[in-house]
């Protein structure tokens, strides 16, 4: 049976080879900052976290006479779609929507097939206000996604399963909310932090794992394993086991190879050496694992050898509370892999940390608990014009989020947002994992929409 097909579309510049080439697995497209460089439709066979697809790079698609260069490249685009099962439409989140991606939107809905929508370049905080613009196409939730970094990965792997995932139909899915399910755990942190130690000790096994095995993504390993009759999905990556072999490539860890291992975890551990205490790195590691909204626990491996144990807590606990604001609550332990204590301390909050990462709170607790949070605390009248807030309602899990509805809601300012949030997580037991919060006006963006 051949591969279903899948289409990436959009304007000139937005990303699609550099998606194309992570797809892939090669840089068989051409990536440049000057817009217009791919001409004709690229294929490749792609492997997506095991989803196997062909996926085509398309030209930037323009409004030119069909007749020029730029008009024949928008052609062919379209012939791609058309032959396609499923059409990604990608965008600039940081550009926001232009005249011409609504020009693309329309001409999708026209040609009537599947489209998911891809908000590129989405990485940090610039890129929010394009995503929340997307939801107006009236495709769907966008997924926020860097093809440079690799970010957003898993959810573009959840859009796109239910049309190009051809496998038996018969057999059983596994539930990935299911507290049954297996823990995805990624072990993240420097090389001098003790990864592979901790990973050994936990597998029981005295060695390193420095080679992929049978049906595992070329991007990363897993290894299944059980910890007291639980069931644990360990998570290594690529990179992991190519420094393990060359070993004067150990000090070039980049924040982006631990980021790879994010992409497929739920919790993800994040090890410090307690003989060095926090670094930059650590810093910058833990937050792009909480900008990805994945739940994050930190532990201090080392904790049997290292020196003043009481004041290198607290210092570490305080430059995290001072570096990262949002990791405020996370939990920080103490482990050692030479000897394995604190490590079923480890997984046991692991396990506690995912189970509030997927909890899902009634739309009638939430606005009992709403009602009562304005009323303590009446949001601000900014410039004398009142903010009302209507309702809140949660729209997602795995991260916790939540959609706030009301006039003149974008002007809230951001400590009264932090206000709900940190509400939320008190009310509703949800800790220090990632709490996301939207505000829309009562109308709804897909009224009166073609499609």
């Amino acid at each position: 049976m051949p591969l279903p097909t899948v289409a990436i579309i959009g304007r000139p510049n937005v990303g699609k080879s550099t998606l194309f080439n992570r797809l892939v697995g090669k840089r068989l497209a051409l990536v440049d900052d000057q817009p217009g460089v791919t001409r004709d439709r690229r294929e490749g066979d792609a492997n997506l976290l095991g989803l196997e697809f062909r996926i085509i790079d398309t030209a930037g698609f323009e409004d030119e006479d069909p007749q020029s260069l730029p008009g024949r490249m928008r052609q062919q685009t379209e012939a791609a779609v058309m032959d396609a099962d499923v059409a990604l439409f990608m965008i600039d989140a940081r550009a926001g929507v232009t005249p011409l991606d609504e020009e693309i939107a329309r001409w999708l809905r026209a040609a009537d097939r599947p489209v998911v929508v891809l908000a590129n370049k989405a990485e940090g905080r610039a890129g929010e206000t394009g995503v929340i613009e997307a939801m107006a196409f009236g495709f769907g939730d966008p997924v926020p996604l860097s093809a440079e970094h690799g970010e957003g990965v898993v959810d573009l792997f959840d859009a796109l399963r239910p049309f190009v995932d051809r496998e038996d139909e018969d057999e059983p899915e596994e539930d990935p909310e299911s507290p049954d399910a297996p823990l995805k755990l990624a072990i993240v942190g420097r090389p001098n932090a003790g990864k592979s130690t901790l990973i050994n000790r936990m597998l029981g096994q005295d060695r390193l794992i420095t080679g992929p095995e049978a049906g595992i993504t070329r991007d990363s390993i897993a290894i299944e394993w059980e910890w007291e009759g639980r069931p644990v999905r360990l998570i290594d990556t690529a990179g992991m086991r190519k420094r393990a072999r060359v070993q004067e490539k150990l000090e070039k860890l980049s924040v982006a190879d631990a980021l790879r291992a994010v992409d497929f975890a739920e919790v993800v551990v994040l090890l410090l050496d307690a003989t060095r205490g926090l670094e930059v790195q650590d810093i910058k590691i833990a937050d792009r694992v909480l900008q990805e909204g994945r739940a994050l626990v930190i532990a201090l491996n080392k904790w049997d050898v290292a020196e003043n144990a009481s004041s290198l807590f607290n210092g570490v606990k305080g430059a995290l509370e001072e570096g990262l604001a949002q990791a405020k609550g996370v939990p920080l332990l103490t482990v050692s892999a030479f000897s394995g204590k604190g490590i079923d301390t480890l997984l046991k909050v692991a396990f506690e940390t995912r189970e509030a990462w997927s909890r899902r709170v009634s739309t009638g607790q939430l606005n009992r608990w709403f009602d009562r949070a304005i009323e303590a605390n009446p949001p601000p009248a900014p410039g004398g014009k009142r903010i009302k807030m209507r309702y809140i309602t949660q729209n997602n899990t795995r991260p916790p989020s939540f959609v706030l509805f009301g006039t003149r809601v974008d002007m809230l300012p951001e400590s009264y947002k932090r206000y709900l949030i940190n509400g939320i997580r008190r009310e509703f037991d949800f800790g220090a994992v990632p709490v996301r919060l939207n505000l829309r006006a009562p109308k709804n963006p897909f009224d009166n929409k073609d499609g």
